[in-house]
């Protein structure tokens, strides 16, 4: 599993993928000489696509997965994890807010065994910087993961993972979140099929702005209640 396949959802980030895209492509660089980098491109109407396909023609490794309508982040990923070429899939927000020095972290957690690695921005020796605000309510929201849902991790929604690609395809046909809580989801699911996952603190710093909005963090914490009943009372 020497490869390495790394997405970056994107929603009208052009603004962002002038540093994504560089970055990731040096980051892997220096860990591994197979790999790509696909732009799950979300229905932009920014031109995010158009700047992605000049980057193809210039870097074939640059690989423009692009949607005529906004399909959501989770089925994005789950597109493009379907479409990824090599065994280690990883992914991780086009703002960079998790610092790329963990990228060799990330892909050696998978290359050491683990079906799943996530960064943490809640572990006694991350090192975070955002609101407030943000600050307890991302607390809260895992709190609430650990307590109903069981899960064992510190922080599920850092846009910072990887996964043996064989693994998570496994998975993918469970998970039924089409946005933003297809991260807690798959670490949900994945806990409860006895994958090995590892986590690890990271430096995290609030980007300029974010596409989660208040009635995203409503409906993740409703999810959190639905998931919770598809697992222990809908399969019942």
């Amino acid at each position: 599993m020497n490869g390495v396949s790394v997405i970056l959802p994107v929603y009208n980030d052009r603004t962002a993928l002038e540093e994504a895209i560089p970055a990731s492509i040096a980051a892997l660089s220096a860990i591994t000489e197979t790999f790509e980098v696909i732009v799950a491109e979300d229905g932009s109407t920014d031109g995010s696509a158009e700047y992605v396909q000049e980057w193809h023609e210039k870097d074939p490794r640059v690989v423009l997965l692009h949607a005529d309508e906004r399909l959501g982040r989770g089925r994005a990923l789950n597109r493009a994890i379907a479409a990824a070429r090599y065994g280690i899939v990883c992914y991780y927000d086009v703002d960079l807010a998790t610092d790329l020095v963990h990228l060799p972290e990330l892909v050696g957690a998978i290359r050491d065994g683990a079906d799943i690695a996530t960064g943490s921005r809640l572990m006694p020796d991350s090192n975070i910087v955002r609101s407030g605000g943000r600050e307890i309510a991302s607390r809260g929201y895992n709190f609430l993961v650990r307590t109903i849902l069981g899960s064992r991790l510190y922080d599920h929604q850092c846009g910072f993972k990887a996964f043996r690609r064989d693994r998570i395809l496994e998975l993918i046909p469970e998970i039924q979140a089409p946005h933003w809580f297809w991260d807690t989801e798959s670490l949900v699911r994945g806990q409860r099929k006895g994958y090995r996952i590892a986590e690890f603190p990271v430096v995290w710093r609030q980007g300029p702005g974010t596409t989660v909005r208040f009635k995203d963090v409503f409906s993740m914490g409703s999810q959190i209640l639905g998931l919770w009943w598809q697992i222990h009372v809908a399969k019942s």
